[in-house]
């Protein structure tokens, strides 16, 4: 098991208390494009051009369980598009 799918795992198990990076990390590995949506703001956009996806997500520290499982959800999109291709 690669470190990331231990991430994915660990995140699965225990959504809270999820530092904001890992989350970042773990989008930008699976090809997400990151925007911000204006200079000085906290809330982050990501998508994917597989899926019809716009998550945005807070950088706070840690991060809701909400964004967490949202962004877990994306990452199975992508998965399953890219391996459907």
């Amino acid at each position: 098991m690669s470190k990331r799918e231990k991430l994915i795992a660990s995140i699965k198990h225990n959504p809270k208390d999820v530092p904001f990076e890992d989350i970042d990390n773990l989008l930008k590995h699976f090809g997400c494009k990151v925007t911000q949506r204006s200079r000085g703001s906290s809330h982050y956009k990501y998508t994917h051009s597989a899926v019809d996806w716009v998550l945005e997500i807070p950088k706070e520290k840690p991060i809701k369980a909400i964004y967490a499982r949202r962004a877990l959800d994306m990452i199975d999109e992508i998965k399953e598009a890219l391996n459907g291709e």
